[in-house]
């Protein structure tokens, strides 16, 4: 837990928003202002069932307690949702309804809604009194264009399965275009952007004017990019085969894709710090799996060019993406028919920066992520409406 502002000192500032980021196996909190105050924040681990939510809500109250921050003293609370369907597609109150329309968008992320609507659940029951808003990370790509949602499929079956390209990661997405543009000085609409959110869950997407053209992630978190546990782009012919002569029924072949796939199949190690070490240390299994997923990440940006006609800006987030420089001097030498270089001591810093050198056709960006920032400012302007 860290504590990063005073309440009492606060006076007359906006209360702050409780934000509650739901992933598959964690829970992290932040009590943070729209203006980026944070004043407290927290993140639980290995949170497998219900009673792992209860006790880290029990926690979580106590720890407001003890920094001031009762419910009196915050304005709502704001859930991050992976998958809003296709209906769900701004920040939205919930109500009863509106938890029975993230129900019925489960079946489109049975892996992770479920996890978000047990903490969700336990949230409401514990603030009642306060508004609680869902934001969705498939929101920001609800208007891509049909040639990039659509999928090739027999069109009824598509529509009355609500089949197309829905996107994940698209809080934190928004929130680097839009950070990029400022660090730069720029005006946001005048940018063409490639934006890679790189962590044990990955996605590229490629943004025009800060709207979203194109994204790797699609149905569901599978598509795209390989990732810690998941393959990423897969030939469809594979699962068909994996199904008739793989000795695997329906739930195994979930399993194998969203958890036994990616590097941790190809290497043995889904952390990426694992699997550098291990190359480092001459494991071929994993100096082989690094190639496949620099190349996937080459491949992407290259297309996302296409997509974009040019581009301005190329930038790194999330846990890999911020951390890894050695891998975001690989992906930029390889790019650099774009453009693209890096300028090593820049790349080698911390924090919100260039890294690639003056005078570059195309800038290079880490911006570190911050989704919790994101939901809380969306909350507020729609409280505030």
């Amino acid at each position: 837990m860290a504590a990063a502002h005073d309440p009492d000192r606060a006076g007359a500032r906006r209360r702050p928003v409780l934000v509650l980021n739901t992933g598959s196996s964690t829970l992290k909190f932040k009590v943070v202002d729209p203006d980026g105050t944070v004043w407290l924040a927290r993140q639980v681990e290995h949170v497998d069932d219900d009673a792992d939510r209860a006790h880290a809500l029990d926690t979580l109250e106590d720890d407001l307690a003890g920094a001031g921050l009762g419910a009196d003293r915050l304005l709502a609370v704001g859930h991050r949702i992976v998958h809003g369907g296709p209906d769900l597609v701004r920040p939205t109150i919930l109500d009863d309804a509106a938890v029975s329309r993230i129900e019925d968008a489960s079946e489109l992320a049975p892996l992770h809604n479920p996890q978000a609507l047990r903490a969700l659940r336990r949230a409401r029951e514990r603030f009642p009194d306060l508004p609680h808003v869902a934001v969705f990370d498939t929101a920001f790509f609800a208007d891509l264009p049909p040639a990039a949602a659509t999928y090739a499929l027999d069109a009824g079956i598509a529509e009355r399965l609500r089949l197309r390209r829905y996107g994940m990661h698209g809080i934190s997405h928004r929130y680097v275009a839009a950070r990029g543009a400022e660090l730069l000085g720029r005006d946001l609409a005048e940018l063409r952007q490639v934006t890679l959110h790189l962590g044990n869950g990955a996605s590229v997407a490629a943004v025009r004017g800060g709207r979203a053209l194109d994204t790797s992630m699609g149905l569901t978190p599978l598509e795209g990019l390989v990732m810690g546990t998941r393959p990423g782009d897969l030939d469809p012919g594979v699962v068909v085969h994996l199904l008739r002569h793989g000795g695997l029924d329906v739930d195994g072949l979930e399993d194998l894709l969203h958890h036994r796939s990616g590097l941790l199949g190809l290497a043995g190690h889904s952390d990426f710090r694992d699997l550098v070490a291990a190359r480092d240390m001459g494991d071929e299994r994993a100096r082989a799996a690094y190639d496949v997923y620099v190349h996937r990440l080459r491949k992407y940006v290259g297309a996302y060019v296409a997509v974009l006609g040019g581009l301005d800006v190329l930038t790194f987030t999330a846990g890999v993406g911020e951390h890894a420089a050695g891998l975001r001097h690989d992906v930029l030498t390889g790019l650099a028919p774009f453009g693209l270089a890096v300028d090593d001591a820049r790349n080698a810093g911390d924090g919100a920066r260039v890294i690639s050198p003056d005078g570059a056709a195309t800038t290079a960006l880490v911006v570190p992520t911050d989704e919790e920032l994101a939901i809380a400012r969306d909350v507020a302007a729609l409280i505030g409406s």
